[in-house]
This record gives C-alpha cells, structure tokens and sequence, in this order.
C-alpha cells in the first residue's frame, strides 16, 4: 500500500488531536504542549476586536444622542464618547499583545471579528434591522476564523533581539523592503503630484504601511514577551527601531485611511481595507518571520479558503448597511406632483433663489424685483 502523502498526514493529525480534546474536554499531550501559547493568543485578539466592537457602538450612540438634543455639545465632551475611545484603546492593547503569542498570520485576519461583532452589538442594543445577507456574512465570517485557528501555521518562534536581527537583514526582507518602497512612492506620487485619490490608491498606501506596521507590532510585543519570560531584550538597539517604525507607520496608515473615509463610503472602504490590510499583514509574516516555511500544500489551501470565506462574509456584513439609514436633508422637487425637475436640486444657498423652485418661476423673479426695488 502506498504512504500517505505529508498533506494528509499533517491534516489527519490535526483533526485526530482536536477531536481528542474536544472528546475528553480538554487539549493534551505534545499537541497542546506546541500550540497553548498559540491559542492564548488568538483569545486576546478575539477579545480585543470584541471590545473595539463595543467602543465603535458606545461613540456611534453618544452621536445619536448628541445629534438629538436642542443645543449639541462637540462630541469630545461627552463622557460616554471618551468611554468608547478608552475601550477602544484596551482592544488594540489586546491586538498588541496577542501578536507577542501567535503568528502574524493567526492574528490579522481575525479582525473580521470586529466586524461582525459590531453588527451583532448594532442589532442588539442600536436597534438596527438585522438583514438575511447579515445572517450570511456573519456565518462565512465564523467558518472562515475556524479554519484560520486550526490550519494557521503553528511555529512556535520566540522572539528576542538577536531574531528579529537576523530576519532584518535577510535578503528576502530587503527585496521586499525595495519593492514596497517603490510601489509607495509610485503610488504617492499620483497622490499627491498629479491629485489622484481612487480608492484603491489611499487603501493600497494604508496596506503597504500596514505590513510594516504588523511586522514591527510582532518585534515590539515579542521582545516585551522574551523580557518578561527569559531575558531582558530592552537594551538591544532593534527594539527601539522597530518601535520608531511602529508609531509612524501607525501614524500615516491612520492618516490616509481618514482620508479614504472622507471621500468614499464606509460599506466600501470599510470590506476593502480588511482586505488589503489582512493581505499585506499575511504577505508581511510569511516574508519576514517565514511563518509557513514546511507547511504542507493542503493546510496552505485550507488556510487561503478560511481568508476567502472570512473577507467573503466581512463584504456581505457591511454591504449597504449605511444607505439604509441616510437621512433626507432637503426636498426631492422631482417627487411633488405637477412639478418637473429642469435645474439643480439643492439650489446655492448665496444665490436668491435658495429655498424656492429651481423652475424660473415667477415667483424667483418677483422677489429679485421686490429686493432691487427696496
């Protein structure tokens, strides 16, 4: 009989050992003993995208709120506002930590978490209508983040100065380094030189700062875990380099996704950018921390599978979510029985014809000659 392929043989042992411990209630044996420190990390980021979620619904209602009363306040002076930014701040903690437990390639494309754990708080507690299409996303969102869990690749690397040295200056970080830089000054240029602001442009800048930010989090947030559990890694120049490169990326990355958000709706930015930002970050982890060296060809598919199906469901999630609740702010002329549209529908508000029919009206005319007359 001929040997079962290395594929086959990887994915048999994976199941055998979780339904193993799901059987007897609990993980054991080597299995559990490889990948505890993995699984630690995946709650702190599940939890952490589930706090974000918490502090996004908290600021979206104390707008609501503020938006309804007679004289608004800014919205910085509300206590309820600042409550969300405070737990908007533990999530990200929790994203910081989890990526000091896990691969790059566990952790980023959880942040579809966030996503449909805010819609589900949104129906919960805002009063939003639940649709079939939310159903959907929320249930491809949750198949695709089992199938990252457990065929995600399981290197257990620790991360200490001398490591993240070595991958610094290996030659596939720094072709990759090359190319990016390239790509973001192409990109920057038509931005910025010749007023090109497409969509993919802005998130295609926010992804490339992206992979440099994930890397630099992972180096960051493993050193602080190596400094707690073996040895002080805080003396080491590359600790402080990375952390440099940390809070700019972080800081333009914020910059252009505002920007895209400015421009374009947030149902499309918002499935896009997870997207491009979980692409990049999973792009990143493998270039840098080589994280699926020797895995099998079979987990490596199952694994993509689990992307699709967690961007899939992200898209179905936040398709047309907004449209539903725009508010009308002036008159559709071209609804009023007997009238027909010929003109602008919202007049300029300096013009003397604000307010009235855009029909070249009488009645615009009367009141020119009323005021030139006065």
């Amino acid at each position: 009989m001929a040997a079962a392929s290395p594929a086959v043989d990887e994915l048999s042992r994976n199941f055998t050992y979780w339904a193993l411990g799901a059987a007897n209630g609990s993980l054991s044996g080597a299995w559990y003993r490889r990948n505890q420190i993995h699984l630690l990390g995946v709650l702190l980021a599940i939890l952490g995208n589930l706090v974000m979620s918490i502090s996004l619904n908290i600021q979206k209602y104390s707008h609501v709120q503020l938006a309804h009363q007679e004289h608004p306040r800014p919205y910085f002076k509300s206590a309820l506002w600042w409550a969300g930014a405070a737990l908007m701040a533990v999530g990200e903690m929790g994203n910081f930590a989890a990526y000091g437990f896990a691969p790059i390639t566990l952790i980023a494309p959880l942040g579809c978490m966030s996503v449909t754990g805010s819609a589900i708080i949104s129906v919960m507690f805002l009063k939003e209508n639940l649709r079939a299409s939310d159903l959907l996303g929320m249930t491809l969102a949750f198949a695709g983040t089992y199938l990252l869990v457990n065929f995600a690749p399981d290197r257990n690397q620790s991360i200490s100065a001398r490591t993240v040295q070595y991958y610094f200056v290996g030659w596939q970080f720094l072709i990759y380094v090359i190319l990016e830089i390239l790509i973001f000054c192409t990109l920057l240029y038509f931005h910025k030189r010749k007023g090109m602001k497409h969509m993919v442009i802005l998130l295609t800048l926010v992804a490339l700062l992206a992979s440099l930010t994930v890397i630099s989090v992972k180096a960051v947030s493993g050193m602080i875990t190596f400094s707690v559990t073996e040895k002080t890694q805080l003396t080491y120049p590359i600790f402080y380099i990375m952390f440099i490169i940390m809070i700019a990326s972080c800081v333009f990355q914020v910059k252009f996704l505002s920007q895209a958000t400015k421009l374009y709706d947030t149902t499309m930015v918002v499935p896009v950018n997870h997207l491009f930002f979980t692409t990049s970050a999973i792009t990143a982890g493998i270039i840098f921390y080589q994280e699926f060296h020797g895995a099998a060809f079979l987990t490596v598919f199952i694994y993509i599978f689990g992307c699709f199906l967690s961007f899939l469901g992200v898209f179905l999630v936040t398709r047309n979510r907004e449209k539903e609740h725009l508010p009308q702010s002036y008159i559709d002329f071209g609804n009023i029985p007997g009238k027909q549209m010929l003109d602008k529908i919202q007049p300029d508000s300096n013009g003397l014809s604000y307010g009235t029919l855009p029909d070249g009206s009488d009645s615009t005319k009367s009141q020119s000659g009323e005021k030139k007359e006065v």
